[in-house]
């Protein structure tokens, strides 16, 4: 057997049922082998960059179920996949990326040069920092065992990124049968280890107590497999909680979910915050967009339990009262709500978050002739009880989505996160659609929309039902924000002065149904006739005076200090 035929039989024993590649020299037998044997769908798309996003959107869509794959050829395929690795490493989604490479008699080895074979490239050493396992094959017989180690890498722990570097001789070699055969049988499933009771009661006596307690959901507990149960009793016993940008991805809108919390986040997520006397952490790490730049001053009257699989992300800006490293899917199972005793005065607490939510969750937008608020309220009204996901792109567009718009029970929300990269939805939305079976709404910019804009070639070619809503504000609106507040509003790089790309005419020549609108009336018409019929569709809606978000925190506040000020009514 082929060894690249073998590589796609361990590709489908393991559930890695999407790919995505931009075809080069140097990975040709693998695609070929891959698509041979039909069992992991590989798409072809034309920018290796789109292809990391699309695969790593894979396991976002299918809480980590699902692995996705992209492949690049060697060389320039290789450095077109870095910004999708580095975005899965920081947002801590598993993905396995293949890179072709040169014959292993055409690899420099020790000489003192820069290359020996055409497109060669030390992909490894590229991307060791960001990977949880980046090895480049020597011999046929290191091939699946190292193909295998890096897939389970990749789902182990804090999922990641891996890369296996492949040489073309290597790819072509034959592999004996029964030695194919043998190492395709069957692995043993990993069993996690138990927690200690000690701690769990000693969490448990701290929730009790607390009058004013409140959980914060992190990127690192919603897509664990326990997570929706362990939800369910959160939602029934009352206690409030919040969600840091990736842990919101995956939480339905609720009378006690109180949102996003930090800088962009909703005034009655921070209020909550500041004012509970016990905050349980569960895998967030904490960073300066939810805690603003003054951590010492985060959570002010809580004791905050922090629990993380990683113990560098303990104790790291916000020093908890009490930290524990804990894998949270077993936390999940072994920690019931149901049985915490209950504390008379929770329901108090809750009601008058509840309150403070219903006062200040209101459009800030009104001065606008198109208010983000309302855009986004629309989407979450139309589409609430359809199975349908969406993919933000960085920016403005990301954060009025994120404070905004309130998830249905089997939606998620796609960001890139860590990493922040413009660019990122449009080809995500393919990977997503692919794997998560229902239609995709992305929201993008007319900045973050062009850097990846050729993949709407592959949405339409596949017909996918995608929906692309490109708010064009003219501008990179939220550093040209930054640049109004901190540089007198000079505005280089930022302000197109009234020029930018006219998306409904690239939308049409890429063969999708595109329009343009300007008001909220016909914006809400257009997204009613795609979930009506989803199918490929493109909305440019023309928002010219809209370039910041609100709420904002400015640099040196505290997150229940953001602007524009609100009188809070006193309850």
């Amino acid at each position: 057997m082929k060894a690249s035929d073998a590589v796609a039989l361990v590709l489908a024993q393991n559930k890695v049922l999407y790919g995505y590649e931009l075809i080069g020299g140097m990975i040709t037998h693998l695609v070929d082998s891959i698509n041979q044997l039909g069992k992991t769908k590989l798409v072809s798309v034309h920018h290796e960059q789109g292809a990391a996003f699309a695969a790593s959107a894979v396991s976002r869509a299918t809480h980590h179920e699902v692995l996705g794959v992209a492949l690049g050829t060697s060389g320039p395929g290789a450095t077109n996949l870095i910004t999708g690795i580095a975005d899965c490493w920081l947002d801590s989604h598993p993905c396995l990326f293949l890179t072709g490479q040169v014959n292993t008699y055409e690899l420099k080895g020790e000489r003192n040069i820069r290359q020996q074979g055409f497109q060669e490239l030390d992909s490894v050493a590229l991307v060791s920092s960001i990977t949880k396992y980046a090895y480049q094959v020597r011999h046929v017989d290191e091939l699946l065992p190292c193909l295998q180690k890096a897939i389970d890498l990749a789902r182990e722990g804090r999922p990641g990124p891996v890369l296996l570097d492949i040489p073309m001789d290597i790819q072509r070699t034959d592999i004996d049968d029964a030695a194919v055969s043998a190492f395709l049988l069957p692995c043993a499933q990993q069993i996690a280890a138990p927690l200690q009771a000690a701690d769990l009661e000693t969490i448990s006596n701290a929730l009790a107590c607390a009058r004013n307690p409140l959980i914060l959901l992190g990127g690192g507990a919603v897509n664990t497999p326990n997570f929706a149960h362990w939800l369910n009793q959160l939602e029934t016993s009352g206690i409030p909680y919040v969600a840091s940008l990736k842990g919101a991805e995956k939480i339905p809108a609720s009378a006690n979910y109180l949102g996003m919390l930090g800088a962009y986040g909703t005034r009655a997520a921070n209020h909550a915050v500041q004012n509970c006397d016990f905050l349980l952490v569960l895998g967030s790490r904490l960073d300066v967009r939810q805690t603003g730049a003054k951590p010492e001053d985060f959570a002010r009257k809580a004791k905050v339990f922090q629990i993380d699989l990683m113990e560098g992300q303990l104790n790291n800006r916000v020093k908890a009262h009490a930290s524990y490293v804990m894998e949270l899917n077993t936390f999940f199972a072994d920690f019931p709500l149901c049985e915490v005793q209950e504390n008379a005065a929770w329901n108090a607490w809750a009601a008058d978050l509840r309150a403070d939510f219903d006062q200040s969750f209101v459009d800030e937008y009104t001065d606008w002739s198109v208010s983000p608020f309302v855009i986004c309220s629309t989407l979450g009204a139309l589409t609430k009880g359809h199975g349908v996901d969406f993919v933000a792109d960085v920016g403005n567009n990301q954060m009025w989505a994120a404070h905004t718009l309130r998830l249905s029970p089997g939606q998620s929300m796609h960001h890139s996160g860590g990493l922040g990269t413009m660019g990122f939805a449009i080809p995500a939305a393919i990977g997503a659609c692919n794997a998560g079976n229902k239609p995709v709404i992305v929201i993008t910019g007319d900045g973050g929309a062009q850097l990846n804009i050729q993949e709407l070639d592959i949405i339409a070619r596949d017909q996918l039902p995608v929906l692309i809503i490109v708010l064009n504000n003219h501008s990179l609106g939220m550093v040209r924000g930054f640049q109004e507040m901190y540089f007198e509003g000079r505005n280089s790089s930022t302000y197109w002065n009234g020029y930018t790309s006219q998306f409904k005419a690239i939308g049409e020549a890429y063969g999708i149904s595109s329009t343009v609108v300007s008001t909220h009336e016909e914006f809400a018409a257009q997204v009613g006739m795609f979930i009506e019929s989803p199918r490929p569709a493109l909305i440019e809606l023309m928002m010219p005076d809209a370039r910041e978000c609100r709420p904002r925190l400015e640099f040196g506040r505290s997150i229940d200090q953001q602007l524009p000020e609100k009188t809070r009514t006193a309850r």
